[in-house]
């Protein structure tokens, strides 16, 4: 069929044509947006699960929300090993010069761009013509500190968008790449404004390890936020996400091409987009059939292999490999931590800085304690495909 029609979208980050099986989180965030702004209390979002199951599309999603209802928003990515006062500045900078636009929050907004000033020096930070347009407030955010500077930081922002009548989300992905100290000052501040009830909203994604994180760096960070979890969608999603952008476009898929579809992609989303893509690429016309949805997988796993399988796999180091091979030499997981030591003959506190460094890049997870599991699906059949020997469906 014809490609430029083709409705899917794999892609990182990339909005599906039909959002499934998210409802229910959807209309959570929604409702703490609209609550914000009447000054109510609400709680804050952290997203967990593992890779390819559209946290990013759903924090993209809140964003949107929140600006159509008067928000000012301000979205980060979290990369590895950058401070997190490094990536807020600017963002916060960027909020602060938005809200000044409003008379009625000309004074607090301007408060708050002298507290940016000091947490900026005090941090060494630099940004833009903010640093020689105003003067630092001297005591405010400005100890070096980041468990008692952000919170006084976010306070004055929030103080501005309460003038201003409006709400300052803020949005972060990849959580579990913030430093366990950043980590911990950014729970603070989003405590200190509830507690002050001022319309600041975060919003957050995260591998599934986020929630634990956030636990061992304040131990009320599990009544501070809600934390959904993101993770395949059940069988009547799955073919949801597949048969509605299909069926927008006026043309038909079979049932029992869906069902083909939803058992190769086990309701992974971005699996499902690769294969819906693919199948609507091989199909003649509509309808797609089985036949079709078969043919799809050969191209839809050579491409996974190469680009989201391959990716995650180079970021490795050999001895890393090693251990993720192991892993998936012993089956689809989660892995007892003692078998995978024993299948590479050595000790698990002997393999216990390689396991911390995977996890630390967002490979590996800890389930349950003594357990590891892969945070990308299906990988396992990815390494046994290509490295730990036998087949695996394609």
């Amino acid at each position: 069929m014809d490609a430029v029609r083709n409705p899917f979208a794999p892609g990182a980050g990339s909005r599906p044509p039909e959002l499934a099986g998210r409802e229910a989180i959807i209309e959570d965030a929604q409702t703490a947006i609209q609550r914000a702004l009447l000054a109510k209390p609400c709680r804050s979002q952290m997203l967990i699960g593992l890779r390819g199951v559209g946290k990013t599309v759903l924090l993209n999603k809140i964003e949107e929300l929140a600006e159509d209802a008067g928000h000012i928003t301000s979205s980060i990515e979290a990369p590895e090993g950058k401070a997190l006062s490094e990536l807020l500045v600017p963002k916060i900078n960027q909020a602060l010069r938005k809200l000044s636009a409003s008379q009625a929050a000309k004074a607090k907004a301007h408060q708050a761009l002298r507290a940016l000033r000091s947490f900026a020096s005090a941090f060494k930070l630099t940004y833009g013509d903010a640093s020689i347009s105003v003067d630092p407030e001297e005591g405010v955010a400005d100890t070096g500190d980041m468990q008692a500077d952000l919170p006084e930081l976010f306070l004055r922002v929030g103080e501005a968008a309460k003038a201003a009548g409006k709400a300052w989300t803020l949005l972060i992905d990849e959580v579990q790449y913030l430093r366990t100290e950043d980590l911990a000052a950014l729970i603070v501040a989003i405590h200190k404004v509830n507690q002050r009830v001022l319309p600041v909203l975060f919003f957050g994604a995260g591998l599934p390890q986020v929630a634990a994180l956030s636990g061992d760096a304040k131990s009320y960070a599990e009544r501070l936020f809600h934390y959904p979890e993101v993770g395949p969608l059940n069988p009547v999603d799955a073919e949801t996400a597949i048969r509605q952008p299909i069926e927008g476009e006026g043309e038909r898929i079979d049932s029992d091409a869906i069902a083909e579809i939803v058992a190769r992609t086990k309701g992974y989303p971005y699996f499902l987009q690769e294969w819906g893509y693919q199948c609507w690429n091989i199909a003649q016309g509509a309808p797609i059939t089985l036949k079709d949805a078969t043919a799809a997988a050969l191209e839809a796993t050579r491409r996974l292999d190469e680009g989201f399988f391959k990716v995650r796999f180079d970021r490795l180091t050999p001895r890393e490999r090693e251990y993720a091979i192991a892993m998936a030499k012993l089956g689809p997981g989660p892995y007892r931590s003692s078998d995978v030591a024993d299948a590479l003959k050595e000790t698990q506190q002997s393999l216990g800085p390689r396991r911390a460094q995977m996890i630390s890049k967002g490979m590996i997870y800890s389930p349950s304690h003594g357990d590891v599991a892969f945070t990308v699906p299906m990988f396992h059949d990815y390494l046994v495909r290509h490295y730990a020997g036998g087949s695996a469906k394609a």
